[in-house]
C-alpha cells in the first residue's frame, strides 16, 4: 500500500477515556498545539460513556471511537479490537498509553501489519491489586509488538521497559496559560468564598495511588496548627466516597471543597496558596509543572520522582513521615510569596510549544520512512 507524503497523517491514540484526567490533559494539550495541518490525532477509548474532552476533539477534527472495556482474557473484545484495525487501514500510526498492557493494542497493530507502534509510559509502578498481576504478565510483552518506546521520565521508563532504550516524552503544558495574576485569584477565591483562608490544593483523578486519605489526614494536622484553612480537591474517581466519609468521621468535612472534574484548573491553581502530592507512586506528574508554572510552592511525596522538580518551589517530604511532619512543612510554605516562573517552566524544556513541534516531526519522520 502506498501513502500521500504530503498528506495529513492520522495518528491513533489509544486509551481508557478521554475525560478530564492528567493523562488526558497531557493528550489534549499536544493536539491543541499539534500542526493539525500534518497531524490529526484520533482516540480509541475503552468506555461507553460520554467524554469530557468529545466536542473539543470532534471540533479539532479528530475521531472518537469505543471499544467495550479492555480485558485480555475476552475472546470477544479480542476480536473487536482485530476487526478495528481491519477496518481501518488508515491508521500507519497507533500510540498506546496504557502501561502494560499497551501489549494488547499494539499485538493487534502489529497482526494488521500498522508500521509504526509506540508504547508509553506514564507510570512507575502499579496499584496492589489482582490486575497487578495481569499487568506484569503483559509488561515484558510490550517490547516484542512496539517499534518505538516512549516515557514521561527516567524512573517511569526504567520500570516499564526493563533496560530497553526508550524516549523520554516531556509531559508539556501549556506554561503561559498557569502565569500567575493576582486578579484572577483573588476573583476564584471570591467565587469559591474561601476570604482569606490558608488554601491547601490538590488536583488528581481519586485513585488509591494519589493518596487521597492521607492527604485529609495531613489537612485535619493543619486545622489544628491553623484553624482557618481550606482543602481544594479537584477531580472524581472512585476514591473520592471513602475521601468523604473520612472527612464526615473527622468533623472537618465543612473546610473541604470537592469540586469533582474540572476544565479550569489554570485558574483553580491561582486560588491556592500551596499545592500537596502525597501520592504513592507517580510516573512525571503534569500537576507538578503546573503548579510551579503558576508559581504555587509543592509538597511532594518521596515517591514522587524529584525530576518534576523545575523550581525552586517544590519540597520532597518521607511518605512516612507523620501527618504533623507534612502540616509544618505545608504551613511553612505557604508563605512563599507567589513569582512568575514562566521563564524557568520554558527553559526546562516543558512549554509546548516546542514540545508539540518536536512530536509532530516524530510521527511525519515515521511515517515517511515507513510509508
Amino acid at each position: 500500500m502506498t501513502h500521500d507524503q504530503n498528506a495529513t497523517v492520522r495518528v491513533l491514540h489509544v486509551v481508557t477515556n478521554m475525560s478530564y484526567g492528567g493523562l488526558e490533559n497531557l493528550l489534549m494539550n499536544y493536539y491543541r498545539n499539534m500542526d493539525r495541518s500534518r497531524i490529526q490525532f484520533d482516540f480509541l477509548t475503552h468506555v461507553d460513556i460520554h467524554q469530557d474532552f468529545e466536542e473539543e476533539i470532534a471540533a479539532l477534527g479528530g475521531r472518537l471511537y469505543r471499544l467495550p472495556r479492555l480485558n485480555p482474557f475476552s475472546i470477544g473484545y479480542l476480536r473487536q479490537l482485530r476487526r478495528f484495525f481491519t477496518e481501518h487501514p488508515e491508521y500507519r500510526i497507533v500510540h498506546s498509553h496504557l502501561d502494560c498492557l499497551s501489549a494488547i493494542p499494539l499485538k493487534a497493530a502489529r497482526q494488521a501489519e500498522v508500521p509504526v507502534r509506540i508504547a508509553h509510559s506514564h507510570t512507575s509502578s502499579l496499584v496492589h491489586n489482582w490486575k497487578m498481576l495481569v499487568k506484569y504478565l503483559y509488561r515484558p510483552l510490550i517490547s516484542c509488538y512496539a517499534t518505538d518506546l516512549f516515557a514521561c521520565g527516567d524512573k517511569a521508563g526504567d520500570w516499564m521497559f526493563r533496560g530497553s532504550p526508550y524516549t523520554i516524552v516531556n509531559n508539556a503544558i501549556d506554561a503561559a496559560a498557569f502565569r500567575f495574576e493576582l486578579e484572577i485569584s483573588q476573583q476564584v477565591r471570591q467565587e469559591l468564598g474561601l476570604g482569606n483562608s490558608l488554601t491547601m490544593g490538590h488536583v488528581g483523578q481519586f485513585r488509591t495511588e494519589k493518596n487521597h486519605l492521607f492527604l485529609i489526614d495531613i489537612f485535619n494536622a493543619v486545622l489544628k496548627k491553623h484553624p482557618d484553612s481550606r482543602l481544594m480537591l479537584v477531580g472524581k474517581g472512585q476514591q473520592m466516597e471513602p475521601a468523604i466519609q473520612k472527612a464526615d468521621a473527622l468533623g472537618i468535612r465543612k473546610k473541604i471543597l470537592f469540586l469533582g472534574a474540572r476544565s479550569d484548573i489554570s485558574e483553580l491553581m491561582q486560588a491556592m496558596d500551596v499545592f500537596v502530592l502525597p501520592s504513592l507512586y507517580e510516573g512525571m506528574p503534569v500537576t507538578i509543572i503546573e503548579a510551579q508554572a503558576a508559581g504555587l510552592p509543592c509538597l511532594i511525596s518521596d515517591k514522587v520522582p524529584i525530576e518534576c522538580k523545575k523550581t525552586e518551589l517544590v519540597t520532597q517530604l518521607p511518605l512516612e513521615a507523620d501527618a504533623t511532619v507534612w502540616a509544618d512543612a505545608i504551613l511553612s510554605a505557604a508563605k512563599t510569596p507567589r513569582s512568575d516562573t514562566l521563564s524557568q517552566i520554558r527553559e526546562t524544556g516543558f512549554d509546548i510549544q516546542a514540545n508539540a513541534e518536536w512530536l509532530a516531526d516524530f510521527y511525519l519522520s515515521a511515517y515517511r520512512k515507513e510509508a
